[in-house]
């Protein structure tokens, strides 16, 4: 499966753009891994979106971004999730991948933080981010700190 991707800024998203993010974050952070937390949390507008469609427009894969200083010291991407409906053919380490190569297109070449969920530390670990300090619970989900250099 391939997917064209597209990186904005919140204020170029469209409506519709706007409202599929929406409902894919909510599809997967609330209702599939039942988790009641504020997804629209004030940080969108400053964010870079970057979206992955499919063929026929739908809307497969997405992350959010951030340059230094806004979520964490460093770089950082965020909200990083994949359409239940796309799962399994590999889109979200195409999605990771894209991530990294968007910060460091958008900010340049720097370590990227993120808060990933625990049960994704291997997966982390691949593209090269390390954990730092210790494991934490973000609305009931065990989380730990990991930074890519």
């Amino acid at each position: 499966m391939t997917l064209t991707w597209t990186t904005k800024p919140f204020e170029a998203l469209s409506l519709a753009e706007l409202y599929a993010l929406l409902q894919l974050r909510s599809e997967v952070f609330v209702v599939e891994q039942t988790c009641a937390f504020q997804d629209i949390d004030g940080q969108d507008q400053a964010a870079f979106h970057l979206l992955g469609y499919t063929e026929t427009g739908e809307l497969a894969a997405y992350s959010r971004l951030f340059g230094a200083g806004i979520s964490y010291p460093e770089a950082s991407i965020g909200r990083v999730v994949v359409s239940p409906k796309f799962r399994r053919y590999g889109l979200g380490r195409e999605l990771l991948r894209e991530s990294i190569g968007a910060v460091a297109g958008l900010f340049g070449a720097q370590p990227i933080q993120i808060g990933a969920q625990l049960y994704l530390q291997q997966f982390y670990e691949s593209f090269g981010f390390r954990q730092v300090g210790e494991g934490y619970l973000e609305d009931g989900i065990p989380h730990i700190h990991m930074v890519r250099a």
